[in-house]
């Protein structure tokens, strides 16, 4: 089966077609560049075609080219010899370190550097005459140089590919972190406008529907009272979230996080729907961190205990212990028989993030205990984690 040669390179096959014919003229004048030798006539021309027809391999077969190229260039000495028989050669050295293998690429400068040290000394010490240089200086400018050259241009061209490729792999690293910081902060703000405003909603829709079911006139002036006071609160909570987002809100000043010291304020208000609520609270200084993420499971545990839990006390307990904040809250767990609040479960996946991004460890199901069955929420916050963040 024939092996097909890659089609050569429009440039190429100009610059081969070009040294033919320029080689064909000087011929015709009569311009040789080694007068006198022993092959005369138009045996020239056969080193200057097998040239030409090099050129065409230059970036297919470079080193294929500079070999039979350099046996082409070394019958030419024994004619008359063409000038651009010589100019094409030093182009296909040039393509060689250029086009070729990086190894061929290293090893060419080399390669003819020492050639061209052995030819000079070579002649000198044959001749022994100064003159002799002119022969190792004409070897390096036809093989040294333009290997040099094209090695040279082939290093500037890689580093200029790598570092494009480095600029394109920096561009998408720093797409990808845009929108990993972009999902990250949706998701915080999820959390944040859930934890912050899910809890008067949850009182609004539990007394709405408790005073739509029971035709007792007190009972719905109070549940009115409540809806009112937790559509204030929402409302405010709503306005300072908003403010944290806008720029051009008229808040100036952010919104402070909430601490673990307005728990008993959190308390007081899930008191005020209608939950037994006990707070137990054991712990020191608290970073930052921990205390956000705290005081909000306490929040989202308070507002699915108003939501789900069956009538009974909700317990609420913090104990830092081993370097780690314990965070536990229990309510009773069954059948409800009153009105109940729809969920989404997005509660339990905003606490369980909050703990992860903490490095802490939570868990939230149902439990058998000496009450009964709870549906018990517990995390584990450390420390450590809750402060380098």
């Amino acid at each position: 089966m024939a092996v097909r040669l890659p089609r050569p390179h429009r440039f190429d096959v100009c610059v081969a077609v070009t040294g033919l014919l320029c080689g064909a003229l000087l011929w015709a004048l009569g311009l040789y560049t080694n007068s006198g030798r022993a092959v005369p006539g138009a045996w020239v021309l056969v080193p200057l075609a097998v040239m030409s027809a090099l050129e065409l391999l230059r970036r297919t077969r470079p080193q294929a080219a500079v070999c039979v190229g350099t046996v082409a260039l070394v019958a030419d000495q024994f004619t008359r010899g063409s000038i651009v028989t010589v100019t094409m050669y030093t182009d296909l050295m040039y393509a060689a370190a250029l086009y070729g293998t990086p190894a061929a690429a290293r090893r060419l400068p080399v390669t003819t550097g020492l050639v061209t040290v052995a030819v000079t000394i070579g002649f000198v010490a044959w001749w022994q005459v100064p003159e002799a240089l002119l022969i190792g200086f004409v070897t390096g400018v036809v093989s040294f140089a333009p290997a040099a050259t094209g090695a040279l241009v082939r290093y500037h061209r890689d580093a200029a590919d790598t570092a494009r490729l480095r600029a394109e792999q920096t561009a998408l690293l720093a797409e990808l972190d845009r929108s990993q910081a972009v999902v990250a902060e949706r998701a915080r703000m999820a959390r944040e406008l859930h934890d912050m405003v899910a809890n008067h909603l949850s009182a609004i829709a539990i007394h709405s529907t408790a005073a739509l079911s029971l035709d007792d006139p007190r009972t719905s002036r109070e549940a009115l009272g409540v809806i009112r006071e937790n559509s204030v609160e929402g409302l405010a909570e709503m306005r300072r979230l908003i403010g944290i987002l806008r720029d051009s809100s008229g808040d100036v000043e952010p919104a402070a996080a909430p601490t673990l010291d307005g728990l008993d304020s959190l308390v007081e208000g899930a008191r005020g729907n209608g939950l037994d609520v006990t707070l137990d609270t054991d712990h020191d200084r608290i970073p930052t961190p921990v205390e956000l993420a705290a005081y909000r499971i306490v929040q989202e545990s308070l507002t699915n205990a108003l939501k789900h839990a069956c009538p009974g006390r909700v317990t609420v307990r913090l104990a830092q212990r081993n370097g780690s904040l314990t965070v536990e809250v229990t309510s009773p767990y069954g059948d409800r028989d009153g009105p109940r609040a729809p969920g989404s479960g997005a509660g339990l996946i905003g606490m369980r993030e909050r703990t992860e991004l903490l490095g802490g460890d939570f868990a939230a199901g149902p439990e058998s205990s000496a009450d009964g069955t709870t549906w018990t929420v517990r995390a584990v916050l450390p420390l450590t984690e809750g402060d380098s963040a």
